[in-house]
């Protein structure tokens, strides 16, 4: 949100915060037990959203990398494809296929 990090889903289950200017990773969140397909920087940049093919979205503290909360989907086949904070970073859409 300020422009000097960026974060990165990957199919290792790992979600990491970069730093801009240095191109080096500074934080790894692995909580996740399947391939990360999307994230997200809520609007103040307080926290992370992650997709998941495990059926969840975990929400980050992106200060500490301690997951604060999960949100999943029970009962479907399909992982989560992609996910979103809205503009005042108070609500979370994601989706799946």
């Amino acid at each position: 949100p300020n422009g000097s990090h960026v974060v990165s889903g990957s199919w290792d289950r790992s979600v990491k915060v970069w730093d801009i200017e240095t191109g080096k990773c500074f934080q790894t969140l692995t909580v996740h037990t399947d391939a990360v397909n999307a994230v997200a920087f809520a609007p103040l940049g307080f926290h992370i959203a992650s997709a998941s093919w495990d059926m969840s979205v975990k929400i980050w503290d992106a200060a500490t990398g301690e997951c604060v909360h999960t949100l999943t989907r029970p009962g479907h086949g399909n992982g989560m494809s992609s996910v979103v904070f809205s503009p005042d970073g108070i609500l979370i859409a994601s989706g799946c296929y």
